[in-house]
């Protein structure tokens, strides 16, 4: 592929709910621009940016992915995107590299939740955007209704300029209400529609569609307002100019149709991305750092070369894979360019642009531009590379914690020692992933935004890497407290002949608030006990209370008053008084009321309206609190208080009761007590497994 000019180059994501046609889309694009030799369909398991094992087993979208070809004289990167709720945070990371956005619409199902919230992506990053009304070949399809649901969404800023001809099964064409034509298709044909005159059935509705865009165009601009007023319609070059900015200012959201699956539609939508949509060079401004300073940085072709990698993929053979975009000035191949974060010199080694899975090797690419280049030293997703003479730091996308945690382990001691270094390389690619151990509970956890994400993660170790793991709900890190107060003795003897051993100890002990853990107060007068064996009891202590008294747990929230005692001068020694600290802990325990507590999270669902009822039921049979709820649009948030042991298999349940179209994040929030007879159950469970293990 030549080397395009930055005003020459178009950098657009193609967001969307699942299963709107999003990859279909890109598909029906690269085949109408003669870029592969035929229409490739998601259904076939071969399209260019579904390429990844999983994605064609699950037929999904589960990560951004690029491919880039020219129509008539422009270069499009076409960024296709997940549209799944669990897989959303690889999109919002791919929108770093976009100029514009389309976002893709179901013509059956129109506005879905996670369109929504893609479309939230666009506003943050403050990218210009339409919105294609897909599949209007199928049956039940509606332009008019999808076109109603977008206007009580997003308002009348979104305005048709194209019109369908026919509808479902005789969807046929699109009329342009730019220029007033229409465009004629054959189903399933080179996807290059024929212009004529607008039918005589449809001049009416068109010429009411095409007043209405003119009245949008012209309503932000005060020149073309006047000739507007002064002649009472606009010539096509100036509703072109006009689109233009408007489009680029986020005032006018244009509404396009297309048939994916067919190929209806995939030429104009191109030639309306070449000519209304920015190049990078109009692009917003960028949250940037020069010099420990906060700035706006945009695409910059005269300045020293930088680039900014957006995404990381690890491919078993090529090694890490890293895209990037182009910030500043003319990147060539073979470039040595410095790493910000790391301050490591990298060698950018054969750079190409993406084509789907495979690369296409290029000389150098422009500002703005979007490549490839693999096996960098030390770099990552939101790194930036620049000349030493040209520092600027570009913000990282921000990515939001994991919603849920499994425990991880490996099936066999071979699968153990490859564990971590294949998820390394899996932590590299998708940074919504979390790896850790749990100091509470000694589990390691993989952490990330439902089931079906980490299920993908456990395919992906086995078919890269050869790596079979198991995952299991995670234990409950119950802990235990006490709701009364104590004092007690604790007195260790003993004598085996020569020195003894003997600790005594009197402790007063009481509850603490919730999150306060632990306070040791020494309250010794007169030298009742030696300074240097004081320490040894609040070790002996700490060392019972994390054992537990009820069922095991840890002991929290509480405080130790050491107020008397007493020694003796030959067996009186450190561990005798760890040891007494010990008893008198115990002791304590039995006389201060202790309770078992478990963690509560703070849950947050976005659904649908029509199924907040049920799910606030639900909550209320997971013994769940609500705190608070929002309605934007269709769109209700629900944020409830509910405990961590109801909630291991929410995501499957959701998914059902929702049919996929709600999501949900959840973080801990506190400790609460265990009611009477869960508590119960899960002490007696503690005990029967303590005994277990000591026959064992």
């Amino acid at each position: 592929m030549r080397v395009f000019e930055s005003s020459d180059i178009r950098n657009l994501a193609l967001i969307g709910h699942g299963h709107s046609g999003k990859t279909a889309l890109a598909s029906a694009m690269l085949f109408t621009a003669g870029a592969t030799d035929r229409h490739l369909k998601p259904d076939e398991g071969n399209t260019i940016t579904d390429f990844d094992e999983e994605e064609i087993a699950r037929k999904l979208s589960i990560t951004s992915a690029v491919a880039a070809f020219a129509w008539q004289k422009t270069k499009l990167n076409m960024i296709d995107t997940p549209g799944y709720n669990i897989f959303l945070n690889d999109t919002r990371a791919a929108l770093a590299a976009a100029d514009g956005v389309l976002t893709v619409l179901d013509g059956v199902a129109g506005i879905e939740v996670s369109t929504e919230k893609v479309w939230k992506f666009a506003a943050e990053f403050e990218l210009p955007a339409g919105l294609i009304v897909n599949k209007l070949d199928r049956e039940r399809s509606s332009f008019e209704r999808v076109v109603e649901g977008i206007h009580e969404t997003f308002g009348r800023s979104a305005v048709p300029v194209q019109l369908p001809i026919g509808s479902e099964k005789n969807f046929t064409g699109i009329i342009d209400l730019i220029r007033m034509r229409s465009w004629c298709y054959r189903a399933g044909g080179d996807g290059k529609g024929k212009e004529g005159d607008i039918p005589d059935s449809m001049k009416d509705a068109a010429s009411a569609a095409h007043e209405a865009l003119v009245e949008m165009v012209a309503e932000g601009n005060d020149e073309l307002m006047e000739e507007f007023f002064a002649t009472g319609t606009l010539p096509c070059e100036h509703i072109v100019s006009g689109l233009q900015e408007a489009v680029k200012q986020r005032r006018i959201f244009p509404i396009l149709c297309a048939a994916s699956v067919q190929n209806v539609g995939a030429d104009l939508l191109m030639s309306f991305i070449a000519e209304i949509f920015p190049s990078p060079l109009q692009r917003p401004e960028m949250p940037a750092s020069q010099d420990g300073k906060e700035i706006k940085k945009g695409i910059a072709p005269n300045e020293a070369p930088s680039v900014f990698v957006f995404k990381t993929s690890a491919d078993p053979f090529a090694g890490r894979v890293s895209y990037f975009k182009v910030m500043s000035g003319v990147v060539k191949d073979d470039a040595h360019l410095t790493n910000v974060r790391s301050t490591t010199n990298e060698r950018l080694a054969h750079i190409a642009t993406p084509f789907g899975k495979t690369m296409q090797p290029v000389t150098e690419l422009r500002a703005g531009d979007i490549g490839t280049v693999a096996k960098l030293k030390e770099t990552l997703t939101g790194d930036t590379l620049c000349e030493k003479t040209n520092c600027v730091t570009f913000g990282a996308v921000h990515i939001p914690e994991p919603s849920i945690a499994y425990a991880i382990s490996a099936k066999t001691r071979q699968d153990e020692d490859r564990l971590s270094t294949a998820l390394a390389k899996i932590l590299e690619e998708d940074q919504s992933l979390r790896f850790y151990r749990d100091p509470m509970t000694k589990e390691f956890l993989l952490a990330g935004n439902g089931q079906q994400h980490l299920e993908v993660v456990v395919s992906r170790l086995k078919r890269r890497y050869g790596v079979e793991v198991e995952l299991k709900a995670p234990k409950i890190p119950y802990r235990e407290t006490i709701r009364g107060t104590a004092r007690v003795q604790g007195r260790h003897k003993k004598q085996t002949g020569g020195h003894g051993q003997f600790g005594d100890c009197w402790i007063r002990i009481e509850p603490l608030p919730r999150g306060e853990k632990f306070q040791f107060v020494n309250d010794i007068f007169g030298g009742a006990i030696p300074k240097q064996y004081i320490p040894a009891v609040e070790k002996g202590i700490l060392e019972a209370a994390e054992q537990g008294f009820l069922a095991g747990y840890p002991v929290t929230d509480f405080k130790v008053t050491l107020d008397d005692g007493s020694y003796h001068d030959v067996d009186s020694s450190e561990m005798a008084f760890k040891l007494a600290g010990r008893k008198a802990f115990r002791a304590a325990m039995q006389q201060a009321k202790p309770g078992l507590l478990e963690p509560i999270m703070q849950v947050e669902v976005e659904t649908p309206a029509e199924f907040a009822g049920d799910l606030m039921s639900d909550f209320n049979g997971r013994r769940g609190r609500i705190s608070g709820m929002d309605l934007k649009g269709n769109v209700q948030t629900i944020r409830a208080q509910v405990p961590m042991a109801e909630m291991l298999n929410y995501q499957n349940d959701l998914i059902s009761k929702t049919q996929g179209r709600a999501s949900f994040h959840m973080e801990f929030d506190h400790y609460d007590y265990v009611p009477g007879p869960q508590a119960d159950k899960i002490i007696a469970a503690a005990k029967a497994h303590m005994q277990l293990e000591d026959e064992e």
